[in-house]
């Protein structure tokens, strides 16, 4: 029977960049978005808790401050990891029109993939992205998938009633999309290694959004019009179900497993009533809550609705992990959970432990 292990973190890309580059999108938001009024593009018309976040230096202090909590949080996880020592993690990561475009979108999606190989640091123009590990922009980074673990999973979604849709090879986005390969460079921090072999399970989270805006901050145009909203991805609800049949899936399989859900939660540039700047800490903070308390009936009664509103797309990778615990009875230790009001998003960091 198999042994199971919850883990949940962020893969905020800004992770990446030096704090002194300022790469969060709060910049960028305000000087394209056409969203943005023009007097909340100047700070003093800013709640005041972003702008003593924001201070005199225009973020950077917070940034390291920020920084700091996020990889003190992402160290714990890895070392829950390395003792845990499974032989395989599923990684539940959303596709923001990386590896599925127009061709197709699936709810879901196993990556069955033998071998996974990446240059997260190349920028789309060719150059080096700017890191804090000082690497080179043509680093190759490689991973072993699991594909005996991945078609044995798939296989069991399919006869619990989840059509999951699964691929052997990536489709546009050669090597992972970034809510993954993200997530395994932060839980390399500290360029230890990474051994342990991944299965890649991509939600829909952004759903309306995901062609419509092209993976950019914003509706991309056709002819001078906002593109269409597209179709929902799946609800809250599905995502738990998906979550529980995966645990009934494994519990019956001879490995050790660790289920990881990599996202921030609510996005300021997703959440339209707070201008595109900041996220929405209320809606954050009663889902902490409720989280804490293993109260997931009230995650599973979150409508699609209530996620766009909120800019809480990205949290139904976390409600994958929810209902997989939830079918084992868990509720998590919260590492850390870290507001702010310029980095975009609110990360949490949990452990479910076996």
């Amino acid at each position: 029977m198999a042994e199971i292990q919850g883990l949940g973190l962020t893969h905020y890309p800004s992770l990446i960049a030096p704090d002194e580059n300022k790469s969060w999108p709060l910049p960028r938001l305000i000087a394209s978005h056409p969203g943005v009024p023009e007097e909340m593009k100047i700070p003093t018309n800013w709640p005041e808790p972003m702008r003593i976040e924001y201070g005199e230096d225009e973020g950077v202090a917070s940034a390291r401050v920020h920084r700091e909590k996020l990889v003190n949080s992402v160290r714990r996880i890895r070392k829950e990891l390395d003792d845990f020592n499974p032989d395989f993690m599923v990684l539940w990561g959303d596709d923001q029109y990386e590896n599925f475009k127009e061709d197709i979108i699936p709810p879901f999606c196993v990556l069955a993939y033998d071998e996974i190989h990446c240059r997260p640091l190349t920028l789309r123009d060719g150059n080096a992205r700017p890191n804090v590990w000082d690497e080179p922009g043509d680093k190759v980074f490689s991973y072993s998938g699991h594909t005996e673990a991945a078609r044995y999973l798939t296989g069991k979604l399919i006869e619990q009633s989840i059509d999951m849709s699964y691929s052997y090879r990536p489709l546009h986005e050669p090597g992972l999309g970034h809510a993954f390969i993200n997530s395994l460079l932060y839980l390399d921090y500290d360029r230890q290694g990474f051994d342990y072999p991944v299965v890649p399970c991509a939600i829909n989270c952004y759903g309306s959004r995901v062609v419509r805006n092209h993976g950019s901050l914003f509706p991309q145009e056709a002819n001078g019009v906002d593109l269409p909203a597209d179709p929902p991805g799946p609800s809250p609800k599905r995502c738990m179900e998906l979550g529980a049949a995966t645990v009934r899936a494994l519990v019956e399989s001879p490995w050790r497993v660790a289920l990881v859900a990599s996202s921030s939660w609510s996005h300021g540039f997703l959440t339209e009533k707070n201008h595109w700047l900041w996220p929405d800490h209320e809606s954050d903070r009663q889902r902490m809550e409720e989280l804490a308390a293993g109260d997931y009936d009230a995650w599973r009664d979150v409508s699609i609705s209530t996620i766009e509103d909120a800019g809480q797309q990205e949290l139904l990778n976390w409600m994958c992990l929810a209902g997989a615990m939830e079918e084992l009875g868990r509720k998590p230790e919260i590492v850390d959970y870290v507001e702010t009001w310029i980095f975009n998003s609110n990360k949490c960091m949990a452990i479910y432990r076996p």
